[in-house]
């Protein structure tokens, strides 16, 4: 709403008089119109923000999630499997086949990057800034760019080393885009999480014909590597089984409770928390509190 302030300024006769003459008829009421420019309210961090950059709850859980990755990958590696992690083509939750592992293949553990190594900081407080929203334009930029403005995600370095000190290769498997590789390089390299090689330890969307489903890079890596673990904030970064978009979300949360689904949790598969976007946020009021869960305080008597 405009508000206007009026300033009146009336030249009055100063007299030992008990009243004030009349104006003369030449005297003007001068009038100035003042305008306030209305300014937005300054930008705000969303619940899902406060919480996942910045709080101290959000740090813990963080490295306690990296801790038990570390600790999973440095035992699977004194063991030697001979069965990988990944889901093997046309699996299912009733035949959830998984690749095999040749005798002398590496083992290799297999993260996303965006909210799992890195926290987008530059991009993520850029868009809450300007109140542009998700923009992909700006985010093809930040690829580009934005190295030294991303940060390592508590407890990541720590148990990187202790993977490497295993002897367990580590590969990124990311949804940036294969047309920005260097800069998405230097992102991970800036955040201290070391070097990354297009096509050996690293891979993008672009790399296989599938977009943005990561499948077939799995199947890529896995040519090379036994992939024994499988870790990132969005279960399509465990396997695009889970991505299926005529899920409900709580048929897709069914899925992940399936036998075979269930016992790889923790063993092997890690999700990491991401309140801030992703498939994750979806739910109507009926699915995600169902009828049988309704409550209301007890009416009380008159």
């Amino acid at each position: 709403m405009k508000h206007y302030i009026l300033l009146s300024t009336i030249a009055l006769l100063a007299a030992c008089q008990t009243a004030p003459p009349e104006p003369a008829p030449t005297e003007k009421v001068i009038v100035k119109v003042i305008k306030k420019v209305d300014t937005p309210a300054p930008a705000a961090p969303t619940e899902g923000q406060q919480w996942l950059y910045g709080s101290a709850e959000s740090r813990i859980t963080m490295v306690q999630s990296w801790n038990a990755i570390a600790s999973y990958i440095e035992a699977k590696a004194e063991s030697r499997p001979n069965a990988s992690v990944v889901l093997a083509p046309g699996a299912t939750a009733e035949a959830a086949d998984f690749l095999a592992c040749g005798a002398d293949q590496p083992l290799a553990a297999v993260f996303d990057a965006d909210e799992t190594l890195i926290w987008n900081l530059g991009s993520m407080g850029y868009f809450t800034r300007t109140g542009v929203g998700f923009d992909p334009a700006i985010w093809d930029e930040w690829e580009k760019t934005g190295a030294g403005k991303a940060q390592a995600i508590p407890g990541v370095k720590d148990a990187f080393k202790r993977i490497r000190d295993a002897g367990v290769e580590i590969i990124v498997n990311t949804n940036r885009s294969n047309a920005n590789i260097q800069g998405s390089a230097d992102t991970l390299k800036s955040a201290g999480l070391g070097e990354f090689a297009h096509g050996r330890s690293l891979y993008l969307r672009g790399d296989a014909p599938d977009g943005g489903a990561k499948d077939g890079r799995r199947y890529m890596i896995s040519d090379n590597y036994c992939v024994i673990a499988l870790a990132g904030d969005q279960l399509g970064d465990i396997a695009d089984i889970f991505n299926d978009k005529a899920l409900s979300p709580p048929e897709r949360k069914a899925l992940t409770a399936a036998p075979a689904f269930d016992q790889m949790w923790g063993n092997g598969w890690f999700i990491l928390p991401n309140p801030v976007y992703g498939p994750s946020l979806a739910g109507t009021m009926e699915e995600v509190f169902p009828e049988d869960t309704y409550w209301e305080p007890p009416k009380q008597e008159d």
